[in-house]
């Protein structure tokens, strides 16, 4: 009998009830994309981290619960996407998870979450960055960001590049076991009204960079958003260049549509403004091979 089976992906993240980050953008995201997000969340907040105060449920213990019942149930997942990790445990725990139900044509997506700015986020320790370094070697792509990178590699924190130091990075992080990288929020040389992307795909050997206007506000969550789109973005057969520019292209729109409002950066983009754009046919532009 015909079945149009709607993909599943496994999301953990966390969930917080004011701002939009994490679970509140992965699953309205991926699921205008067509997909079923199943949720394994690490934690439940009033807020998210940013506001001055907040409520925190850990969800640590709970996670091997859900995990096995999933089991019982013989659930099954197109795909494991993972976010921001709590602590070294819940690594290990979504270790074992990606390990019990990766599939041979599954995507694993990490987004190796652990700081910005040149520094880790608070309460991150040396044993969370050996922690998500061995967690990597599982991924089929992982999403840091520039500070995040450096970390991974074990090397100081440098905030201007050339092509090519980037280029060189991109291959070594790879070799430790993702197929593809993807840097994000890379400085623009000389340009600071610019930002770029860059990414790296092994099986093809190619590196890609996709440039776009730097606009001066900070929203959190436009992290999660863009991995987001990206995982959509290659579930469905996008080809890695059309992934970047789908998702650069989104975030941008999300910043554009929220800027002009009096608004409290805090919240997030206006995320619902611009869901619809992902059922556009996306405009090739921006990418580069480099």
């Amino acid at each position: 009998m015909y079945t149009n089976k709607v993909k599943k992906i496994a999301a953990v993240h966390d969930l917080s009830g004011a701002g939009r980050v994490s679970l509140t953008v992965v699953i309205p995201i991926l699921s205008s994309m067509g997909f079923q997000v199943c949720p394994l969340p690490t934690a439940v907040l009033s807020s998210h981290t940013q506001y001055p105060h907040f409520s925190f449920l850990d969800l640590t213990d709970e996670m091997p619960k859900i995990i096995s019942e999933w089991k019982q149930l013989g659930v099954q997942f197109d795909a494991i996407y993972t976010g921001y990790l709590g602590s070294p445990r819940q690594i290990q725990i979504v270790s074992g998870f990606i390990d019990d139900f990766r599939q041979s044509d599954s995507l694993v997506m990490i987004d190796p979450v652990l700081g910005d700015n040149g520094k880790l986020y608070t309460n991150f320790d040396e044993q969370m960055i050996l922690e998500m370094r061995h967690l990597i070697r599982k991924a089929d792509v992982i999403t840091p960001n520039m500070t995040e990178l450096f970390y991974l590699l074990d090397k100081p924190y440098k905030a201007e590049n050339t092509d090519e130091e980037l280029k060189a990075y991109l291959h070594e992080i790879s070799e430790h076991g993702p197929g593809i990288v993807i840097i994000t929020s890379v400085p623009v040389q000389g340009d600071p009204r610019k930002t770029s992307v860059y990414a790296y795909d092994r099986q093809g050997n190619r590196y890609w960079k996709v440039t776009c206007p730097y606009l001066p506000a900070h929203y959190p969550g436009t992290g999660d958003t863009f991995t987001s789109v990206i995982t959509g973005s290659l579930i469905q057969g996008d080809s890695l260049p059309i992934a970047l520019d789908r998702a650069t292209q989104f975030i941008l729109q999300g910043i554009r549509a929220t800027f002009g409002y009096e608004y409290d950066n805090r919240e997030g983009i206006l995320l619902e403004k611009v869901l619809h754009n992902l059922d556009m046919p996306i405009q090739v532009s921006s990418y580069e091979l480099i």
